[in-house]
């Protein structure tokens, strides 16, 4: 596959570090709830590096790393173990972190995109476990103009995993998708939030270019620095045609680190890594060994829920779109309540289905929209929305009624047999109670009345809107254009 630096392949690996949803943080008690809180309020002596203090494995945060594999088809050693990877930042106090060298916890799985073209396996190295370090505030004295930094410890301690991919993509697109599809499933299956822009789901990405047909890498750029999808598909594609541009000139590509300046839409040096950074690792001696017992596995395994692309396919089988399906699946909690609505209306399988997707996608992502609530709270349950669209299929309501009776639903929560009932709002079908407003409509319309005898189409269409309106969209349309047809005929 070549990119769109003619006569070179690009070769993209990510490095992504998730912030796991925990109650406390990795090795203390201390609570992971720190967003938003007062600076250095969410801390202890463990998590402030203090001498003398032990670190305590937070046990869910190394069942969610194991979910993660499992649902990213890795495999899950027997054992595993926890390193300190030495070297000295200011938001590291103790001069360490905590993490995983050669015994990581999940090895060896894939994740299956599709980006363009037919659909591609993405090696996944690793997923292992590692403590986050504190986060520095840069301020500058109003007075003295002088720059400094003050050191927030509520990040410090919280578990971060980090899923490290092969170096399989060759496009931006496919890093995209990657990133897309990861994030999805961990927040299928709840192991963290992973929102880019609040910083719990982050992403370095390692890129090089190679002449088309050669096996051999090139030098290795890492850019940092990255904040939401767009910008690292922006970042990757700059880096793409800047290292295109080096090579063609005869030049050689430094491997170094770069940063991605979203304002100025490239990326800027920002340390040389001609050599690999020794960190010195070494097992962790405060931390005993993990073990992992194949029926501990067996039984993560199954508390799995069903994963976005096999719910996909699955709603596919029921004849929605690509689109449909897609969107239904984007989060879990969507793809659930359409289930549940489907499973609640009186009708075959594929009819239920598409009725149930043209509702949860057209008015209910209507208020999700409007609202900026998640589905969950909207305050339909799913047999109400079932209710509700039995009412249009059945001829009880018309389906633009129906659109006024689910706005009033979700306002006051009443079910759509009151809300019809006491506005009065039943679908008009006979002729007898038709019969004025489509003489009074025609009466009020001579130029239309003119034109429909005329055989002008968007005449009939004129004067049944009429009518509807006079009806506020009570009436049956079908009715409505029997009796202009009498009337006219």
């Amino acid at each position: 596959m070549t990119s769109v630096a003619t006569g070179f392949e690009t070769v993209i690996g990510l490095e992504v570090h998730c912030q796991l949803k925990t109650r406390s943080k990795m090795f203390c008690g201390c609570s992971a709830s720190y967003s938003g809180a007062e600076p250095n309020t969410h801390v202890c002596p463990v998590c402030m590096g203090m001498p003398g203090t032990l670190p305590v494995i937070n046990e869910k945060a190394i069942e969610y790393i194991v979910l993660t594999g499992l649902a990213l088809n890795c495999s899950i050693p027997a054992s595993s173990k926890f390193d300190r990877k030495n070297y000295h930042y200011p938001d590291l106090m103790k001069g360490y972190q905590i993490s995983q060298y050669d015994l990581p916890v999940c090895k060896g799985g894939w994740l299956e995109i599709e980006a363009g073209g037919p659909a591609r396996r993405i090696g996944i190295t690793r997923v292992h476990m590692e403590e986050d370090t504190a986060r520095l505030v840069h301020r500058v004295d109003s007075a003295t103009g002088e720059a400094y930094s003050l050191i927030d410890i509520n990040r410090a301690g919280s578990p971060l995993m980090e899923i490290v991919s092969e170096p399989d993509m060759r496009t931006p697109e496919e890093a995209r998708e990657y990133l897309v599809r990861l994030r999805q499933i961990l927040r299928y299956i709840g192991v963290s939030d992973a929102n880019m822009e609040e910083g719990d789901f982050r992403c370095d990405a390692n890129i090089s270019l190679r002449p088309v047909g050669t096996e051999a890498f090139g030098s290795k750029v890492e850019v940092k620095n990255m904040n939401s999808f767009r910008a690292v598909h922006d970042a990757l594609a700059f880096e793409e045609k800047r290292q295109a541009a080096i090579l063609r000139a005869g030049g050689q590509i430094p491997q170094e680190t770069r940063g991605w300046v979203d304002e100025r839409g490239e990326t800027v040096g920002q340390r040389s890594k001609e050599f690999a950074h020794d960190y010195r690792y070494f097992p962790e001696p405060d931390l005993p060994p993990l073990a992992f017992s194949p029926e501990r596995v067996a039984a993560l395994r199954a508390a799995l829920p069903e994963l976005p692309e096999a719910r996909r396919r699955r709603f596919l089988a029921l004849g929605l779109s690509d689109h449909e399906a897609a969107t239904l699946t984007d989060a879990r909690e969507r793809a659930t309540y359409f289930e549940r609505v489907m499973a609640a209306i009186p009708a075959d399988p594929g009819r239920a289905a598409k009725l149930a997707a043209n509702w949860v996608l057209g008015e209910a992502g209507r208020w999700t929209n409007a609202t900026g609530l998640p589905i969950e709270a909207l305050p339909i349950t799913p047999a109400a929305l079932a209710d509700l669209i039995a009412m249009v299929e059945s001829g009880a309501i018309t389906a633009n009624v129906a659109k006024e009776v689910f706005d009033q639903m979700a306002a006051t929560g009443k079910s759509a047999a009151e809300i019809v009932e006491t506005a009065g709002l039943a679908q008009i079908s006979g002729s007898d109670e038709l019969a004025g407003v489509v003489a009074k409509v025609l009466a009020a319309n001579e130029k239309a009345v003119a034109d429909y005898r005329a055989g002008k189409d968007a005449a009939a269409k004129f004067l049944v809107g009429q009518v509807m309106r006079e009806t506020r969209g009570r009436a049956n349309a079908q009715a409505v254009q029997d009796l202009i047809a009498r009337e006219l005929g």
